[in-house]
Formats: structure tokens, C-alpha cells, sequence
């Protein structure tokens, strides 16, 4: 098993040019179905979001911090309590992603210009060692590229595409390794009762608020 520091040094040695063409083999074009933006019979939508993404959609919306991001459900109980690490995309009452909407049978994203890294780069994902993956099952792998379910899979896609969605693809791995060093380096148990959210930053309550002596980096 590869360390987290091992994956980071693959990732940024990660081909772009050969992610591009695995891409363009593949193919990829958005149908807007809206799928990876809703809930499914099972659970909410979940899309992780690190803090940077957070405070970026903060200042596109003006919304309050637990207005975009939720805490990644993982480790909670059914009541939400309990640690847990990292942040989700909120959702609304049905469990679909709180950015969404849907007119004449066909999705938008309202913040599709400042959306996270997942939702840039999904239905593809890098396999580096042990890596994080994207929520939704592989259904093919090309070389290091992980295809999830998508409908737009195998549709058209251009070169010039390809290789901009293979560049965002490597920037996305790196940073999701990034986070996972930093909150791996930076956890502290915490014995407050109720919800604690563990980021690279230290941390935080279900609101984003840093809970005092756990982290630095605020």
C-alpha cells in the first residue's frame, strides 16, 4: 500500500497528455441528466467539498457556510452526531445538491463556474495507489482513469476538451491528496459532545465554526 505522501509525489507526475487520450477513448459528453446531482433511492447526494471550495461558493452565493456544505455524513449517526472528515455539498429537502435545478426535464448547476473540483471532473477519477475515488461505481478502468456511471459517457468529446478536463483531473487529485495529508498530520481526538467535522484546517462544527484548540490554520 502506497503512503499518502507517495500518491501525492505520482500524482503530480501524472501524465496529462496520456490522461487526455485515455478521455478521448473513452469519451464523454454531459446530457445534463442531473444524476450526479441528485439524491438516489438510497441516500442524499454526496459530493465532497474541501474548505477553499466552501469559502469560494460563500462569496458567489452569499450564503452562510452551513448553507453550502453539510458534514460528510460517513461516521455520523442517525441523528448526525459524531466525528466525521471533511464536508459535503448541502442538499435540499429531497436530497439533491442545493446548487441544482431542473427545467423542461433537463439539470443546471447555478454555480457552474465556481463548482467544486468532483463536480468538474466527474465521471472520471484518478487511480494513484490507494487514492480517494469519486462516489458512484467504476465501470471502466483506462490505464491510471476511472470511468463512474454516467449516461454521457462515450459521447463526443474534443481534444481541446479532453486535455482541459485531464489538466483539472490532475489538479483535482493533487488536492484531494493534499487535504487527506493535512488532516491525517493535523487530527485531534475531540470530547465535546454533538458534531465535529475534521478538515485541513483542524475542527469544525456542523456551521463551519473552528472549535477553539484544534487547528492553526485559520
Amino acid at each position: 500500500m502506497m503512503s499518502l505522501e507517495a500518491e501525492l509525489v505520482a500524482a503530480r507526475e501524472v501524465d496529462v497528455d496520456a490522461i487526455a487520450a485515455s478521455i478521448e477513448s473513452v469519451g464523454f459528453e454531459c446530457t445534463r441528466c442531473g444524476e450526479c446531482c441528485t439524491a438516489d433511492d438510497e441516500q442524499a447526494h454526496t459530493a465532497t467539498v474541501f474548505p477553499d471550495e466552501i469559502r469560494t461558493l460563500q462569496v458567489a452565493t452569499d450564503r452562510e457556510w452551513s448553507a453550502v456544505a453539510r458534514p460528510l455524513p460517513y461516521g455520523l449517526d442517525a441523528d448526525g452526531q459524531g466525528e466525521t472528515f471533511e464536508w459535503a455539498l448541502q442538499v435540499d429537502d429531497c436530497g439533491d445538491c442545493v446548487f441544482y435545478e431542473e427545467a423542461d426535464g433537463r439539470g443546471a448547476c447555478t454555480v457552474h463556474s465556481e463548482r467544486p473540483l468532483i463536480c468538474q471532473t466527474y465521471p472520471f477519477s484518478l487511480d494513484i495507489g490507494d487514492g480517494v475515488d469519486a462516489p458512484g461505481a467504476v465501470v471502466e478502468q483506462v490505464g491510471a482513469l476511472q470511468v463512474h456511471e454516467c449516461e454521457g459517457v462515450g459521447g463526443k468529446i474534443t481534444h481541446a476538451d479532453a486535455r482541459a478536463l485531464a489538466e483539472t483531473l490532475k489538479r483535482r487529485t493533487i488536492v484531494e491528496l493534499r487535504e487527506a495529508i493535512a488532516v491525517r498530520d493535523g487530527y485531534e481526538s475531540v470530547d465535546d459532545v454533538g458534531t465535529v467535522v475534521h478538515d485541513s484546517e483542524g475542527a469544525k462544527r456542523a456551521d463551519g465554526t473552528p472549535i477553539a484548540g484544534h487547528g492553526d490554520n485559520y
